[in-house]
């Protein structure tokens, strides 16, 4: 990838899907959309109820763990049907979705994961462990839904484990961009093919990881790899410059930046696992992405501005309700799952309705989390939509916060071996 050609042809990809995708999202709507079924009061309320269960054997279970093994296995089991009971319920998912994630080779790719990054690096803590292993989770997905065995391989374990690196590098604050800059030119020299010789301990871990790729991946047989690789890296480059205070409101392509570097991220998930993808999973996979990351944006929008960070909803709110640009959101996340319909392994079914369903509801507790950013009336349409008052849901959410359990790793609990398939 160090000639002329094929330092050309590592951009041929992203520009072209961005475009379509920048394309798609202008061509939205941004009236309201429909959401499907109303939630009636009574099944709210009696959802409501199940779920404050749920979070009191959760809470009484992490509080109170018990140190005899034959017992802190019970408690394990009921810990991950809490868990279970709390996903299906926040997410209206059936046992089918979850009985997906479960049985599906998603808890031993997890668990083999989490030992090889104490292997490689003993100083990962935990959270950045876990934070890591959302990847892993994301590139098994892909894995079934391209039909291909769900497994460990040491680019679904480099890849993930690369990203946090980097990413937890550039969003730090008390880094210089000179450095920040120059530890991303080193890299994206590396990813091109280029020898070096690392300066530092953090760059030696990540020149090892992309070796470990490498190691799979030959850059002539499989260059979309490793452009893909350099399309996120780009992507993640130009990332930096919405940590700027001092750039005008319109002196960044905010949302071009966003898509691209969702995008970009999953399209590549879809080439370390397969090597090469036909244009409509390459589609499927940016589209995800892009889709992926203004929800997370959503999701923080009150982070983000606090920290300065642009982004369409952090750059929008407090200035204007963020009434019409959720309704965008929801109406190009359905054009998005459009593309759901090049899938055609059998047991991709399940994921590509998990999809469906995940997506809906980060977009509207996303929303819900932060009524103070939308009008009353807006906040009012969108919960009738909702299995829970968001009132409800947020407090319930903070209990599990204090104790510093999230409902992400309520799911991973509820993923864990031996849980009963069936609800209680």
């Amino acid at each position: 990838m160090t000639d002329k050609t094929n330092s050309e042809s590592t951009h041929a990809g992203v520009p072209a899907l961005l475009s379509e995708f920048t394309s798609l999202w202008w061509e939205g709507d941004s009236s309201f959309p429909d959401l499907g079924p109303l939630v009636s009061h009574a099944e709210r309320r009696e959802n409501e109820r199940r779920l404050a269960c749920v979070v009191d054997q959760a809470l009484a279970e992490i509080k109170h763990p018990p140190t005899d093994p034959e017992a802190r296995k019970l408690s394990e089991q009921r810990l991950a049907l809490a868990g279970r009971e709390f996903v299906k319920a926040t997410l209206g998912l059936d046992d089918v979705h979850l009985d997906t994630l479960q049985h599906g080779g998603f808890i031993e790719c997890g668990r083999e994961f989490a030992r090889l990054v104490h292997e490689f690096d003993p100083t990962v803590s935990r959270e950045d462990t876990f934070q890591a292993s959302r990847n892993v989770w994301t590139m098994n997905g892909v894995q079934r839904m391209l039909g291909l065995p769900v497994r460990m391989t040491p680019s679904v374990f480099a890849y993930s484990l690369l990203y946090p690196y980097t990413d937890n590098a550039l969003d730090q604050p008390d880094v210089f961009e000179e450095a920040k800059l120059r530890a991303n030119e080193r890299f994206g020299r590396r990813l091109e093919g280029e020898k070096l010789l690392p300066e530092a301990s953090d760059e030696e871990k990540l020149f090892r990881l992309l070796e470990k790729i490498e190691t799979e991946y030959s850059r002539d047989v499989a260059p979309q790899v490793y452009e893909s690789l350099y399309a996120i890296h780009a992507a993640q480059a130009r990332s930096v410059r919405l940590m700027r205070r001092d750039e005008p409101p319109y002196g960044v392509d905010v949302l071009g930046i966003a898509l691209e570097k969702g995008g970009a991220s999953v399209l590549a998930d879809g080439y370390l696992v397969a090597g090469s993808l036909t244009l409509s999973q390459a589609r499927l996979l940016f589209g995800l992405g892009a889709l992926l990351q203004l929800g997370d944006d959503l999701q923080d929008v009150e982070d983000d501005r606090a920290k300065g960070l642009a982004t369409i909803f952090s750059q929008t709110a407090k200035r204007w309700p963020l009434d019409r640009l959720t309704n965008r959101l929801f109406h190009f996340r359905e054009r998005v799952l459009e593309h759901l319909a090049c899938l055609d392994a059998p047991e991709a079914a399940p994921l590509a309705d998990l999809m469906r369903k995940a997506t809906f509801h980060l977009i509207l507790d996303a929303a819900g989390s932060t009524p103070r950013l939308y009008s009353g009336a807006y906040i009012k349409a969108l919960e009738v939509h909702s299995p829970f008052r968001f009132r409800e849901l947020a407090r319930q959410r903070r209990r599990l916060e204090r104790e510093r359990t999230s409902a992400f790793a309520l799911l991973a609990t509820a993923m864990s071996a031996g849980t009963p398939t069936s609800s209680t």
